[in-house]
């Protein structure tokens, strides 16, 4: 048997009354946590959902994810963390791909209205019969009649419950993420994928004491996820939580919780360093601050040098996909760290660079980054061709082009894909197209990702009017808006009389990017 709700059974057995979780005024013990995942995975059980079926979850960063993630996972069932800022259509694709029975959703707030969203959503999908509401407000009725809050869900459940006997090649997670087809894909990680990768925290940031962790990286995203919740709840570190990351927030958590441990993605950094911190003990964050980790996309020389020297902490940047739980390669405390690397292949995994006839390149020469070891997915939840296509040889094909230097280190140098990372976000150019091309207006459109000081990347959308058509890029981003995710849609368009194209009708994006 292996379940990755381990982490949360170990240190709420072995650490009863030390906080995990802190947002605001809100402590929570992890033998609180233990306690009300029990009740979660009992209300499952008793709802239906058997082992190995599908559950869904919309929430941010609140107490709420940790909880309902281990209480899935306790049920047997496999969790589908959603991405909060999806809108209905794309919530109900998600439910219906991935055949969730269940749907827990965070009821949301003025600034984020998830709740309502998110049921709009559930009523679209075929396959999901249980809705649950995570209110902000606890004491809070339901707003949707007929919708069960948290509360009325959990009501009568035991605070003990039996974890189910999951085997360690048993779907643990379903991520979703993209690929050239532009339909979002889920990546199913096993228990031992997961479990694996978030022990690497050994050699990452090996633990000196009991660390604070500032949670400010989506948990549904892999990095967050893993290198943070499960490797916290692992080394029973306390999770400082922030919903929404402002750099000034931030720093003040950090400097009122003594946090010892940030992750984030480099736009973070940016900001951070361009905070008002007028009244803040820099010092103070200075000296708790032992590690700072980077990811998602490559960290401007310029600003980890800033950073590093405001705050005396060492930057340590890695890399890694959904499909490889996600951690691949990183550099180590333990070693010297080469600014612009994503470091070396982590334990029990081996990374090739490979030409397109899957041959390793020389050392220095670009090629292909291919990933093998415990971390790669079982392959894509229903799509036997696309997982055979990523998994040929025995290994995983990121799409990624990088190259290995004289030490064995790994830079990242391009992407086969034209995936467009936005603010530590993937963006899928067809998936927008396909959207944008549903406009009556838009008779064709290519999407590019184009350079950007903050966000590394800016969705950009070329498009061709209809004919008789007068429509203005304001009007056009202001309705993409309402269509797509806010990190996907095009912030900046330009209309074209025609595009670019090859003798076969294939659109030339090199052409539009230069």
């Amino acid at each position: 048997m292996l379940n990755l709700s381990v982490f949360l059974d170990d240190s709420a057995r072995e650490v009863p009354d030390r906080p995990a979780l802190i947002r605001g005024d809100t402590v929570l013990t992890y033998g609180a946590v233990n306690l009300v995942a029990n009740q979660v995975a009992g209300a499952l059980a008793k709802a239906g959902v058997e082992p190995g079926q599908r559950v869904a979850l919309s929430c941010p960063n609140v107490e709420y994810f940790p909880i309902a993630y281990y209480g899935i996972l306790k049920a047997g069932a496999v969790v589908v963390p959603l991405n909060v800022l999806l809108k209905p259509r794309e919530i109900a694709y998600h439910l219906q791909d991935s055949g969730a029975v269940a749907y827990l959703c965070f009821g949301g707030t003025p600034e984020l209205p998830l709740g309502a969203m998110g049921y709009e959503g559930f009523t679209q999908a075929e396959t999901c019969k249980i809705f649950v509401l995570l209110p902000a407000d606890l004491a809070a009725p339901s707003p949707i009649e007929g919708v069960p809050t948290a509360l009325e869900f959990l009501a009568g459940q035991p605070a003990e419950f039996d974890t189910v006997a999951t085997s360690a090649e048993d779907t643990a997670v379903i991520l979703y993420t993209s690929g050239t087809t532009g339909q979002p894909k889920g990546a199913e990680l096993t228990h031992v994928n997961m479990v694996l990768n978030a022990r690497l925290s050994d050699i990452i940031f090996p633990t000196t004491g009991v660390d604070t962790h500032l949670i400010t990286l989506p948990l549904f995203h892999s990095f967050g996820q893993t290198v943070q919740l499960n490797a916290g709840f692992y080394n029973g570190s306390t999770l400082v939580l922030l919903p929404r990351f402002t750099p000034d927030e931030a720093l003040r958590l950090m400097a009122q919780h003594d946090v010892t441990v940030f992750c984030g993605v480099p736009t973070m950094y940016w900001a951070m360093l361009g905070a008002d911190t007028s009244g803040l003990d820099l010092d103070k964050i200075a000296a708790r601050l032992r590690v700072a980790i980077s990811g998602g996309s490559a960290m401007p020389l310029e600003i980890l040098r800033k950073f590093e020297e405001r705050f005396g902490v060492r930057i340590i940047e890695g890399y890694g996909l959904s499909e490889t739980s996600p951690v691949a390669t990183f550099n180590r405390l333990d070693r010297p760290t080469k600014p612009g690397s994503v470091g070396l292949p982590v334990w029990g995994v081996s990374v090739r660079v490979a030409d397109d006839k899957d041959n390793d390149v020389p050392e220095g020469e670009q090629g292909e980054i291919l990933v093998r070891g415990h971390n790669v997915m079982k392959g894509y939840l229903g799509r036997p061709e696309a997982t055979a296509e990523a998994l040929r040889g025995g290994w995983f094909h990121t799409g990624d082009v990088g190259q290995f230097d004289e030490d064995g280190y790994l830079f990242i140098t391009d992407r086969v894909k034209d995936m467009i990372v936005r603010g530590g976000f993937n963006v899928y150019p067809r998936e927008v197209e396909e959207v944008l091309m549903t406009h009556p207006a838009v008779s064709l459109v290519a999407v590019l990702g184009v350079p950007h000081e903050r966000y590394g990347e800016e969705v950009k959308a070329f498009v061709v009017r209809n004919l008789g058509s007068s429509i203005e890029a304001a009007e056009l981003v202001a309705w993409a808006k309402t269509q797509m995710a806010d990190y996907k849609y095009p912030r900046l368009i330009e209309f074209l009389d025609e595009l670019p194209m090859t003798a076969t009708g294939k659109v030339l994006k090199r052409e539009l990017r230069d």
